[in-house]
């Protein structure tokens, strides 16, 4: 299955999107599941503090990047989400020649009502844009694209992060109705 804007794609990217569509899981050892990480990290959005889980979030990508055997990304985490008529952005991928690392960045806070974002939506977020990086650092693609893939790789972290079975397979449409409404919606790869 290709999403709709496969057809508009240059011959070099429908390669990219093809290879990306193909790779579903990023596998964990399951020694390696950093279960104290994610419980700081929802523990630092219970207590509302921006620092906390800044530090959380960074602290999580560090381990998945020890894991994968990925290069760091920095993570910064900033109060209220951007918006525009678009939408509202949940998470961002920066990665270029100028900076030393990769930069991710997450908002904590709902536009309008100005809420911490649940548990889920935040990880998922912060997951989504991990995949990002690992899709450049460990998949080697020449590109990170919004693939059935993607959100399956995304999904299969979240569900080893949680403790959920990894076989256990969403179908693509209700991965990414999903990934919209809890908030990981479609982030631009740099």
């Amino acid at each position: 299955m290709v999403f709709s804007y496969y057809h508009r794609l240059t011959p070099r990217q429908r390669k990219i999107y093809d290879r990306s569509n193909r790779i579903e899981t990023l596998p964990l050892d399951p020694g390696a599941i950093p279960h104290e990480a994610v419980t700081n990290l929802r523990n630092a959005l219970a207590i509302e503090s921006r620092p906390a889980v800044e530090a959380a979030a960074q602290a999580l990508a560090q381990l998945l990047n020890d894991a994968f055997g990925s290069p760091p990304v920095r993570v910064r985490v900033l109060e209220r989400r951007p918006s525009n008529s678009h939408g509202e952005l949940h998470g961002l991928y920066e990665a270029d020649q100028v900076r030393a690392r990769p930069l991710i960045t997450l908002w904590m806070r709902t536009v309008q009502r100005r809420q911490v974002v649940a548990f889920k939506t935040f990880l998922r977020t912060l997951l989504h844009e991990i995949v990002h990086h690992l899709d450049y650092e460990v998949l080697k693609l020449e590109d990170s694209l919004h693939t059935e893939g993607f959100y399956k790789r995304e999904s299969s972290l979240l569900r080893q992060l949680m403790g959920e079975e990894v076989g256990a397979g969403d179908s693509p449409s209700k991965s990414r109705r999903r990934s919209r409404e809890e908030g990981a919606g479609a982030s631009p790869a740099k």
